[in-house]
Formats: structure tokens, C-alpha cells, sequence
């Protein structure tokens, strides 16, 4: 089995968590990205996985790709051009401070890619999955059509299309990625999106707050599917913060009309939150890929998601042993 993901290769530059933005003279780096993130997630439990990007042409770009391969993630089609890599800047949480990011990705290698450079027929071949997000899309215009022409190229070929809403505020309006999104969606078969999306994105009236949020969740997929009858499978995770330290996880996934859920983690304390949603991708991804069922599936992604906050960067450092460890054991004991 292939997948392929479509993304644009960051670098993130984070402060400690006790000093704000302003107040720092030093910084943690980590190379990264949505997609990204996904490819190193799927490569660390073995999948043959292709990440499409473009990096500068310098030593910068050539340290992301070593970055990658170091990551066991295919370079192949990556591609070397343009001035500049993407940054974003992260001003650490903690305790009752929420943390924030700063984009600095404007005239970035990726965000320039033409077109041309693409060469979808060749990148699709024995390929079983093809993933990229709505971060992506709102990039530029150029980037939508590229876009969406892989995501239709792959349909065409039988491939599965994944989907990350991904919704940033800090880069496109509600109303710009709700055009966008909406006309990418009849070519996904498996969407990462929650309730917000629902409502704010795809325009399905709002159901009453005295619902659980599973059966909220169930609504909100049965009128999606009614629009998207060829979206197979839908995801999401809910998260509730109790602090920047102490957050709350569950995993959803819907298919066939029906919704699973995991229990609730407990996830204290959080070393790194970046790249959480990307490890429970990668973790549902791997068991469509394997065929699992549902439940195992939630299960497993959700494990992965969870063991992602206990180590710094946007890639998620675990294997399929060490997240199936992870998830049939409640103690914290060391593996001896």
C-alpha cells in the first residue's frame, strides 16, 4: 500500500512555555506541517508514504527533506524552488494562559507552486489514499485548483480522497473556505470535521444544546452524508481544556449512520499539543488502510493522538506496538 499527502512543509518556532513572545531571546525549532504531520505519523507504523511539497532551494529546503527521510517519508516528488520556507511562531501555554500562533508564510516556495509543477498522473500511480486539508486550499487560488484536480484525479483512479477541514480563521474567512471546501467535498471519502464545520462551513441548521455531543455529532454527519452521499467515513475528536496543561480527549468516527466513541483520556501534563489532530488522522488513515472496524480504529487513533502530546515536535514518534501497548493498558508503568 501508498498514500500520498499535499501540504506545505513549515517551520515552527516555539517559545518556553514561561516567557511570552515579546519577552523571548530564544526559540525551539521543529519542521512540520498538516500533511506533513500525517506523513511522518503513517511512515512511523510502517506505510509507504509520499509527502508533496515544494522547499526553497537551499539549505533550509535540503534539511526538510532530510528531515523527512529521517522520518522514513518519500521525497520523491518534492520539489526544490522559490525564496522561502514558511514560519509560524508559537507563543507556548500554560497553566490558565492559552498559547497562540503567529503566521509568517506569505511568499512562501509552496504558496508559489504553479500548475505545472505538478504532475498528478505520475505522483498517483499505486497509490491507495490520498490526503491533504483545507490549509492548503487556502493558500491561493492556485493552490485550489491544483488541489482539487489531484483530489479528482484521484477519484477517478479509485483512490481514496481524505480530507482535513482544517479550518484557520488567521488564514481565510468562513465565507471564502466554505465556497472553497464545498467544492472540493464531492470528491472526499473520508472527512476530519466537527460540529463547527457543519455549522459555519457547510450552512446545516444549528440542533438544540440540550443534545450530548454524540448525538449532536450524529446530526450533524447524517446531514452532511445527505449532501456528500460519497463522504464514506467521517472523524473528529472533542477536547475539553481544563487548563493548557490538562486537556480532555475522545475520538468519534462515523460510518454507516453509525458513531462510535472512545472513552474519555486524560492527557496532564501536555508537553506539545501541535500535531495531536494530525496523529489521530494518521491513526484512523492506518486502519482504513488495514481494513479495521470501527471501533478499532477510534480506538487506535485516538491512542495515537493522546501519546502525541507526551513528546515535543509536530510529528508523532510512536509505532503501531507502541500505540496498540498504549491503548490496552490503563497503567503507567515503565515497559521493562
Amino acid at each position: 500500500m501508498r498514500v500520498v499527502t499535499f501540504g506545505e512543509m513549515l517551520m515552527r518556532l516555539t517559545t518556553d512555555p514561561t516567557a511570552r513572545l515579546q519577552q523571548t531571546n530564544q526559540f525551539s525549532f521543529y519542521y512540520g506541517g498538516k500533511e506533513a504531520n500525517v506523513a511522518v505519523s503513517l511512515a512511523n507504523f510502517g506505510v509507504n508514504t509520499s509527502y508533496i511539497s515544494r522547499v526553497p532551494l537551499n539549505l533550509i529546503g535540503d534539511t526538510c527533506e532530510r528531515y523527512l527521510r529521517g522520518c522514513s517519508v518519500d521525497t520523491s516528488f518534492l520539489l526544490k524552488g522559490g525564496d522561502r520556507l514558511g514560519l509560524y511562531f508559537v507563543e507556548s501555554g500554560i497553566g490558565n494562559r492559552p498559547g497562540q500562533v503567529i503566521y509568517d508564510r506569505k511568499f512562501s516556495s509552496f504558496s508559489q507552486i504553479k500548475k505545472e509543477n505538478i504532475e498528478w498522473d505520475r505522483i498517483l500511480e499505486g497509490v491507495e489514499l490520498f490526503h491533504t486539508t483545507g490549509i492548503t486550499l487556502a493558500l491561493s487560488e492556485e493552490l485550489q485548483e491544483i488541489t482539487i484536480e489531484g483530489m479528482k484525479r484521484a477519484k477517478e483512479q479509485g483512490i481514496k480522497v481524505s480530507f482535513d477541514f482544517n479550518y484557520r480563521a488567521k488564514l481565510w474567512s468562513q465565507q471564502e473556505a466554505s465556497i472553497v471546501i464545498q467544492k472540493a467535498l464531492p470528491y472526499v471519502d473520508i472527512a476530519f470535521c466537527n460540529h463547527m464545520d457543519a455549522i459555519y462551513l457547510l450552512n446545516i441548521e444549528p440542533v438544540e444544546e440540550e443534545l450530548t455531543h454524540k448525538e449532536k455529532l450524529q446530526y450533524y454527519y447524517d446531514n452532511i452524508r445527505e449532501l456528500y452521499p460519497n463522504i464514506e467515513l467521517f472523524a473528529s475528536t472533542k477536547r475539553d481544556v481544563k487548563s493548557s496543561s490538562v486537556h480532555f480527549l475522545q475520538g468519534y468516527l462515523y460510518r454507516e449512520g453509525m458513531l462510535e466513541q472512545t472513552a474519555t483520556y486524560t492527557i496532564e501534563p501536555i508537553i506539545d499539543r501541535i500535531g495531536g489532530g494530525d496523529a489521530y488522522a494518521a491513526g484512523i488513515l492506518y486502519g482504513i488502510l488495514h481494513r479495521w472496524n470501527p471501533i478499532d480504529m477510534v480506538r487506535f487513533a485516538t491512542g495515537a493522538s493522546v501519546l502525541k502530546h507526551t513528546v515535543k515536535g509536530d510529528g508523532n514518534a510512536f509505532s503501531v506496538p507502541e500505540v496498540e501497548q498504549f491503548i490496552q493498558s490503563i497503567n503507567q508503568e515503565i515497559n521493562r
